[in-house]
């Protein structure tokens, strides 16, 4: 496999080479100094296929051009209230990092209520904060431990989970699939922690749709999983939902220092302060107002997977339909 991804990393490099200067000039961006690596997790997305990882590639490079992504690290979400609500509403921070130096991701799937701003204000908060790990947090890591890390950990939060996660899944749908066909293979692992039931049902029928490539990336913890992540983390890394033996709720939790998804954590207060900094070094003053982003259509496995769920939720609340009407008829005959 080694000399085969070597032989097809080449013959990558060769075809990017061909590419207009707009698009070298994004690629440029994208790799940060390391081209290869950028090709490699191109190539593992599409399964070692140099036409499909070239077409995919390609495709995320005029993605960037049209939508100037290069350039949304100048646009800061204005006015800063409407920004602290987004991140009240859209939970994810930077708890640390592992021992090995990835940067670790908390996103507390369960409690984010999307509803605080616009769709496009979300995907813009998204893609933002990708491209901060992408420019500033990996490289910054790389330095720091004198290797090149690439890559980072993320740990979904499923406290709070319930059926109303159904009207979300759009939304989530959109990132998700920013993240696959321009992001692909930034994350080592995802681990899943305080899973309710609704989490459970959904996994066991979606599990066998994945790619085993995806498959393996997963892993599943029981209750909130810190004894798990020690292993690969110290504690002061992990997320503040980790770090106890049952479950946290976010609220309680909501006003600790060691709430990463608050803007006055020192991540949000850095990423923000960035942005801000970038967008002052423009000729004209950033204006209020949402970024649009044209996202990518879906490939057949994610719309498969998408709609499974949408099904399998469909399919709960159906039974619990069914459940209380059963009980109301109950109490009404006794």
């Amino acid at each position: 496999m080694a000399v085969a991804s070597e032989d097809s990393a080449a013959q990558l490099a060769a075809l990017v080479d061909q590419v207009d200067e707009p698009q070298k000039a994004t690629f440029q961006n994208m790799h940060q100094g390391y081209p290869r690596a950028t090709l490699l997790r191109f190539l593992k997305a599409r399964e070692w296929s140099v036409p499909k990882a070239h077409k995919m590639l390609v495709d995320c490079l005029n993605w960037r051009i049209q939508n100037h992504i290069d350039d949304i690290l100048n646009k800061p979400i204005i006015p800063i209230d409407l920004y602290r609500e987004i991140r009240d509403s859209q939970l994810v921070g930077l708890s640390g990092y592992s021992k090995e130096g990835l940067p670790v991701f908390a996103l507390g799937v369960g409690l984010s209520t999307f509803d605080k701003a616009s769709v496009h204000y979300y995907v813009q908060s998204h893609i933002q904060i990708n491209e901060y790990r992408d420019r500033v947090i990996l490289p910054t890591a790389t330095k720091k431990y004198g290797r090149y890390i690439g890559k980072c950990i993320k740990v979904l939060d499923m406290s709070g989970l319930k059926l109303s996660a159904l009207s979300h899944i759009k939304l989530l749908t959109m990132m998700s699939t920013v993240d696959d066909l321009n992001y692909p293979e930034k994350t080592l692992t995802y681990y899943v922690v305080n899973a309710p039931y609704v989490f459970s049902a959904c996994w066991k029928v979606v599990k066998p749709l994945l790619q085993e490539r995806t498959k393996i990336k997963i892993q599943v913890l029981q209750g909130c999983g810190r004894d798990e992540l020690l292993k690969i983390m110290d504690y002061d890394s992990l997320p503040y939902f980790c770090r106890s033996g049952s479950n946290n709720s976010y609220r309680v939790s909501a006003a600790g220092a060691d709430n990463c998804y608050s803007l006055d954590h020192p991540f949000h207060q850095q990423l923000y302060s960035y942005v801000k900094q970038q967008a002052s070094k423009q000729p004209s003053l950033p204006k209020q107002g949402s970024l649009h982003v044209d996202v990518p259509g879906a490939d057949i496995e994610g719309t498969k997977i998408v709609k499974t769920i949408e099904s399998e939720l469909n399919k709960i609340a159906d039974c619990n339909k069914l459940a209380r009407s059963l009980n109301d008829l109950h109490i009404d005959v006794a």
